[in-house]
C-alpha cells in the first residue's frame, strides 16, 4: 500500500527522495525487532536507476511479468529492435509497428495489447510525464497509471519505490514481502495484508526501506 500523502522533498542526487541513513535509524527505534534484521542485513544499497521515461518503465515492466528475469530480457530486446534502431522506441513508433511484429518477437496476445494500449496513454495524456509525475502523490499516480490495461497496483507499487524512490510505499499484497514479514515477525507463518498493514503503521513514512528489508530477509 502506498502513501496518499504528496512529496514535499527535495529531489536527491541518488534519486531517492528519502535519506536512508535517517530513515534506518527511525525504523530502528520504532521497531525494535525490524531494527535486529536491519542490523543484520547491513546497509541499505537500493538506489533508483538513472530516470527513464514512464512509458520505457511500464513498458519494461509490463514485458517482464510473469517471466524470469533472463527470458523477459530477451523478448524486450526483440520488441525494441522491432520498433527502432535506438536503445528504446517512442510510443509512437511502437504504435507504427504491426501487433504481428510484436507477437513475433515473443509477446503475448495480452502483453502486445497491453504495451499498445500504454503507447496510446502516454500519447493521449494519460501517461503523465516524469516531471508532472513527481508532483503527484503515490494515490494519485496508482490511480493514473492503472487506467493502463495490463497494469495494477503492485507494478505501480514497484515503479514507485524501485524507480522513483518514494519513501512510503508498502506493497502488503507481494509475496516477497509477505514471507520477509512471516520469517521476522511470525516464525515463518504467512501474514495477511491487514497484519502487515497493522504493524506497518509504526514505520511511516519509511515503508519503502523497511520493505526492501524485508526482502532481504529472504536472503539470511
Amino acid at each position: 500500500m502506498a502513501s496518499a500523502a504528496p512529496l514535499a522533498i527535495p529531489r536527491r542526487t541518488d534519486g531517492l527522495q528519502y535519506d536512508p541513513q535517517i530513515a534506518c535509524r527511525y525504523l530502528s527505534e520504532a521497531d525494535p525487532r525490524l531494527g535486529d534484521l536491519i542490523a543484520r542485513v547491513g546497509e541499505f544499497t537500493m538506489r533508483p536507476p538513472p530516470s527513464q521515461s514512464l512509458f520505457a518503465s511500464l513498458m519494461r515492466s509490463i514485458v517482464y511479468q510473469q517471466l524470469s528475469g533472463k527470458a523477459a530480457s530477451t523478448i524486450l530486446d526483440r520488441a525494441i529492435r522491432a520498433c527502432t534502431s535506438r536503445s528504446f522506441p517512442t510510443p509512437r513508433e511502437l504504435l507504427q509497428v504491426p501487433i504481428e511484429q510484436l507477437r513475433a518477437a515473443g509477446l503475448s496476445a495480452a502483453k502486445s495489447a497491453a504495451v499498445r494500449d500504454l503507447a496510446e496513454k502516454t500519447l493521449d495524456g494519460t501517461v503523465p510525464s516524469l516531471a508532472r509525475v513527481r508532483r503527484m502523490s503515490d494515490e494519485e499516480v496508482i490511480q493514473q497509471l492503472t487506467a493502463v490495461r495490463g497494469i495494477g497496483t503492485w507494478t505501480v507499487e514497484m515503479l514507485l519505490l524501485f524507480r522513483l524512490g518514494r519513501p512510503d510505499v508498502y506493497p502488503v499484497t507481494d509475496l516477497g514481502v509477505r514471507k520477509g514479514f512471516g520469517l521476522t515477525f511470525r516464525r515463518g507463518k504467512l501474514p495477511e495484508p491487514r497484519t502487515m498493514f497493522r504493524r506497518g503503521q509504526r514505520w511511516r513514512p519509511y515503508r519503502s526501506v523497511a520493505s526492501w528489508y524485508l526482502w532481504r530477509a529472504l536472503e539470511l
